[in-house]
């Protein structure tokens, strides 16, 4: 258990470093304000002067409040050291760091791309940094409005508040890019790849498919009770999942076995259990 606190506590750091690197070498300097605490922490750095890792503390104070006040200790809690870390690291290399460039374009795919990163890694190794999603689970007390909703609101208006401060509206657009692919990449990272497919099979010759699936690609197969709405008739669906080496193998085996069996195809994104990934607590 240990062991295990300490590996999800050294993920959750290496997260908070890939977020404040996106922020500094690419957001900070090109004024993309893409939502969130870390977005006004930008405008009011260019506004005002302020350390952006400092501002983003000074904003997440009176989250932590409302958090504690409707959610109770553990929840606002849980998210003081990814908030704290972030709001030091971003500050502490903001003097050592380049700038790479001053294309927005370029600024604002990479941004989001090494924030989605980090934010994906502190979320999946059970971190979180505060800011909107502490904002939006406090605000969904009051609203009863689901939390995506709420997140997706209060990102707009930050990134509409830094296209009246800048008076720009590149930079807004710029900034729409970024949240895109940082919300893109966030889920990337903790569903994973598809690198599976699931196959559900409706055919008249389950068993001898089955049987084939069994012995020729060593896969477990699942027989599903199923009835048709149009005929009235009881029949079985099968359904199994397979690595993406062996989707064209499995097609082989349903078409040989019955051509006019009904397939479909999904994309799995992550599989736990016998022949894939060992599930863990």
């Amino acid at each position: 258990m240990f062991f295990k606190k300490f590996w999800e506590f050294i993920w959750v750091t290496i997260g908070v470093v890939l977020t404040a690197l996106g922020l500094n070498l690419f957001l900070i300097p090109n004024k993309i304000a893409a939502g969130g605490v870390s977005g006004l922490a930008i405008i009011l750095h260019h506004v005002i002067g302020s350390p952006v890792g400092l501002t983003m503390l000074a904003l997440n104070v009176p989250l932590f409040a409302m958090g504690i006040y409707r959610l109770g200790l553990t929840f606002g809690f849980r998210s003081l050291y990814g908030t704290l870390s972030l709001s030091l690291v971003v500050d502490s290399l903001a003097p050592f760091l380049p700038v790479p460039t001053q294309d927005l374009l370029l600024a604002g795919l990479f941004g989001g791309l090494l924030v989605g990163l980090g934010l994906g890694l502190v979320f999946r190794f059970r971190g979180t940094t505060g800011g909107t999603d502490l904002a939006a689970a406090v605000l969904r007390t009051y609203t009863g409005v689901n939390i995506g909703q709420l997140l997706f609101m209060v990102d707009a208006a930050v990134v509409l508040v830094a296209g009246f401060v800048f008076q720009s509206w590149e930079l807004m657009l710029y900034a729409l890019i970024t949240i895109f692919v940082t919300a893109w990449v966030i889920d990337l990272v903790q569903e994973g790849f598809s690198y599976a497919k699931a196959f559900f099979v409706i055919s008249s010759r389950i068993d001898i498919i089955a049987g084939k699936i069994l012995r020729e690609l060593g896969r477990g197969a699942t027989a599903l009770q199923g009835r048709g709405l149009y005929t009235g008739n009881d029949r079985e669906v099968l359904l199994t999942v397979v690595n993406r080496a062996e989707v064209s193998r499995l097609k082989e085996i349903v078409y040989e076995t019955d051509p006019g069996a009904f397939v479909i195809l999904a994309d799995v994104r992550e599989v736990l259990g016998e022949g894939f990934k060992r599930m863990e607590k």
